[in-house]
């Protein structure tokens, strides 16, 4: 089974340049292409800044869940992408999908349980969809801890009695 660990995602409305831009440079006989690549607006300026540090944290928040999968990633991040005003393309969403397989004892599936925990809680701000993979691991892991323990008591126990004195304790 391979599960996903999502990281921020923000929903910015695409980027649309103002009508009124569009409309002026097509009556100058200029491409509105040209007239927008003049020079930014502040509100735009703003909104490249805002998809800037967006683009910073997501790409971090990926970063802190690979280095903490190592072994168990399955690839590298996968980015969403928003364009900005500026042209250019910046991340508003990422996710790093990681093996959650058991392992071939309860002793390896508990190993990769606490892996699959750390790397879902890596990042300084783990998601909703983290802190699910986290808690699901934790499960995961005390499945396996309860099949240890079934097994040594399967294992403490046998047809013949024990060796030595018995005790009745009916009194």
């Amino acid at each position: 089974m391979t599960v996903l660990i999502a990281s921020i995602s923000t929903s910015l409305a695409p980027y649309t340049p103002p009508r009124a831009k569009n409309a002026e440079a097509a009556e100058s006989g200029e491409s509105p292409v040209a007239a927008s690549e003049k020079e930014l607006s502040s509100e735009q300026q703003a909104q490249v800044q805002k998809l800037a540090e967006t683009d910073r944290k997501v790409r971090a928040h990926e970063n802190a869940h690979l280095a903490a999968a190592a072994g168990i990633a399955v690839g590298g991040a996968n980015f969403s992408f928003e364009t900005g005003p500026d042209g250019k393309r910046y991340a508003v969403g990422g996710e790093v999908q990681i093996s959650v397989s058991e392992g071939k004892t309860p002793a390896d599936t508990i190993v990769r349980a606490e892996q699959v925990r750390r790397a879902a809680l890596a990042p300084a701000d783990p998601s909703a969809q983290d802190q699910k993979v986290a808690a699901e691991a934790s499960q995961m892991a005390a499945r396996a801890r309860m099949a240890q323990v079934m097994a040594s008591l399967q294992g403490s126990y046998s047809d013949t009695p024990p060796k030595g004195n018995l005790i009745d304790a009916q009194a």
